[in-house]
């Protein structure tokens, strides 16, 4: 079979996205954009609070923020707090492999439609949770934001610069970081349940996300008994890794060993450094890291950041510009690297939509479908689940679909 007719990976996998804004709409896209079969699951009226997101109109009732994590999915309408709703999820879970929800921790169960009573509907279901402090714990309660996770996991405390208010990282890292542990974790329980037939239940939080982050941060604390403090763009590891003034503006480069130090210095016609007591070894830079910058810097101020860049990259020093979005996505590398599609959507028209972070040789992944409209296949997702005509209008009477 060649690669054109090899199914995608997850070709034949069906996945409940009961999920809002962007952790778990994230981490269920990932899943179709790999050929699962996503259904979005939405509160009647509104949807996914992320659909009226943002500062801007589009032609259509959904935002750009939406249009951009929910490729690859179908949405049907359910009013999981009437009983005619929760018979409608019920009957999807039965062939359902994955489910994936973000509501308050315990807030399905007590709905009803909680792992232990739809694991004895089907006990091959993997059932995963994202929340901002996880199901257990004092914090559990609290609602869970990218924000609130960064700020508790102790990430806003090494962000940004000494003596600086409160940063916080400029990307939701606890939000899409989540969401790859919870689809790395999902798809590790979806294959166990492939060999054993037995699903299991999923805790994926933001706030243990943006700790397992700090590994380099933790561990310089528990070596040293110190807590981290922020540094700015420099690398506690090793010095000079950081961004330079130059004539200018900025770039940033890297001299992370003694080799590309001595290179450095040979480079600037700064030999004399190499003999500096403040700069012999990475201790010593570290340890004088203030000290070293204004050293350097008085050489780079000399030229503009193009010729830093290209001066160092042709010896073999890393370096690179700071490029803004428009710059980064202008790149000829972006474009290679396929870093911006679009999508047909029947509102918009054609919607940009960031591209696929990791390529797969054989089987790539695949725009299938449009981000879908808000219900747009109700009633071909319940057919499909075994509902007859007269059970679709039974539950609609019922409102499961909402008044």
């Amino acid at each position: 079979m060649n690669d054109t007719q090899r199914p995608l990976p997850l070709a034949g996998v069906r996945v409940l996205d009961i999920s809002q804004v962007m952790a778990g709409p994230y981490a269920c896209m990932l899943l179709g954009d790999l050929g699962a079969d996503v259904i979005k699951v939405e509160p009647p009226g509104t949807g996914d609070q992320t659909r009226g997101s943002m500062g801007f109109k589009m032609k259509g009732a959904d935002s750009l923020g939406f249009l951009n994590m929910n490729r690859n999915k179908r949405s049907i309408t359910l009013d999981l707090k009437t009983e005619a709703g929760k018979e409608a999820l019920k009957t999807l879970a039965r062939d359902a492999d994955i489910l994936v929800e973000n509501y308050r921790p315990g807030a399905l169960r007590r709905l009803g439609l909680g792992y232990d009573v739809l694991k004895d509907i089907n006990p091959r279901l993997v059932y995963t949770s994202i929340s901002g402090f996880g199901q257990t714990g004092p914090w559990a309660d609290r609602p869970g934001f990218d924000l609130m996770a960064q700020a508790m996991s102790g990430v806003m405390s090494v962000t940004g610069y000494p003596d600086s208010p409160p940063v916080k990282a400029g990307v939701p890292v606890a939000d899409i970081g989540c969401a790859l542990f919870a689809i790395y974790a999902t798809l590790a329980a979806y294959i166990g349940a492939k060999n054993t037939g037995q699903g299991q239940y999923i805790d994926a939080a933001l706030f243990d996300t943006a700790m397992a982050f700090s590994v380099w941060d933790t561990c310089d604390w528990w070596g040293t008994g110190k807590p981290p403090q922020p540094l700015g763009t420099s690398n506690k590891m090793t010095a000079p890794y950081q961004a330079m003034a130059c004539a200018d503006g900025h770039f940033v480069m890297g001299a992370n060993n003694q080799k590309l130090w001595v290179q450095l210095c040979k480079v600037m016609g700064r030999e004399e450094l190499l003999e500096d007591p403040r700069f012999t070894t990475i201790a010593l830079r570290l340890a004088n890291r203030p000290a070293l910058q204004d050293e350097l810097e008085k050489t780079f101020r000399t030229q503009g950041k193009d010729y830093w860049v290209e001066t160092l990259l042709a010896n073999g020093i890393p370096a690179g510009p700071i490029l803004s979005y428009p710059e980064a996505f202008g790149s000829e590398h972006a474009k290679v690297r396929g870093m911006r599609m679009e999508i047909d959507h029947p509102m918009e028209g054609k919607v940009p939509n960031i591209g696929f972070a990791v390529k797969l040789s054989g089987t790539p992944q695949q725009v299938r479908r449009h981000p879908p409209l808000l219900g747009e296949h109700t009633e071909e997702v319940l057919a499909e689940a075994g509902l007859a005509a007269e059970d679709i209008a039974r539950l609609r009477s019922e409102g499961a679909f909402g008044s």
